[in-house]
């Protein structure tokens, strides 16, 4: 039965693509242009153009990206206007509370530093808690903690190292 279509000369369906699942939406449209593979880069296009959200949200996503890029805070404000008035409530929701702190928004995006290695070590300790199920005690923790941050600390002095 597979092979009758073959035989007869009957076009063969091609396989369907499987649509992305939200995450990789996500992570398509968050990834900078020049790092997405050619596969993806032909298919966001495919997949902004069925849903005009998503559109709304790339975007704004590049838009806030090239402020980054730059470290330019002076087009915020018509950032966060063009965030407010998507009409979906969860931008608007994130709009009303990036204003709320726009000092430390714009600092963030102009200044080059960030927590980064704060918030490595901050999951870290959290990662043990869990694998432990909440049972390790500060000693344990602090031990299990330094364990981690020993070769992360020999790779960072690596790296700085190296010639750029």
């Amino acid at each position: 039965m597979a092979v009758a279509p073959l035989r007869q000369g009957l076009p063969i369906d091609e396989p369907r693509e499987r649509p992305p699942s939200p995450r990789e939406a996500a992570r398509w449209i968050t990834t900078h242009p020049h790092r997405r593979s050619p596969h993806i880069n032909d298919r966001l296009p495919r997949l902004l153009g069925h849903c005009p959200e998503l559109t709304t949200a790339h975007d704004l996503v590049r838009r806030f990206a090239a402020m980054l890029d730059n470290r330019d805070a002076t087009s915020l404000p018509e950032w966060l206007d063009g965030l407010a008035n998507t009409g979906l409530a969860s931008l608007t929701g994130l709009a009303r509370a990036l204003r709320e702190d726009r000092d430390a928004v714009g600092k963030g995006i102009t200044t080059p530093y960030n927590s980064g290695v704060n918030e490595g070590r901050i999951t870290d300790i959290k990662l043990q808690k869990r694998i432990t199920a909440g049972r390790a005690g500060v000693r344990l923790l602090r031990h299990r903690v330094a364990l981690i941050a020993h070769p992360r600390r020999r790779h960072a002095d690596q790296s700085s190292m190296r010639p750029r």
